[in-house]
């Protein structure tokens, strides 16, 4: 009996985390796309540009 109590309990706790870290994320992606939306292109440029380095993939 007290088995079955602590499922039902865990399983309303994983559905309200779940919910969570889908809105985090989703703000995560919409911070994302604005900060990325308002930088200037040499920013970006550069950025990947040191991503590929760091990567050790060849860019030129």
């Amino acid at each position: 009996m007290t088995t079955n109590v602590q499922t039902l309990g865990t399983t309303g706790t994983r559905a309200s985390e779940g919910a969570a870290a889908i809105a985090i994320a989703a703000l995560l992606g919409l911070g994302l796309v604005f900060l990325a939306g308002f930088a200037p292109a040499s920013a970006l440029h550069n950025a990947a540009h040191d991503f590929r380095h760091t990567q050790n993939f060849p860019c030129h």
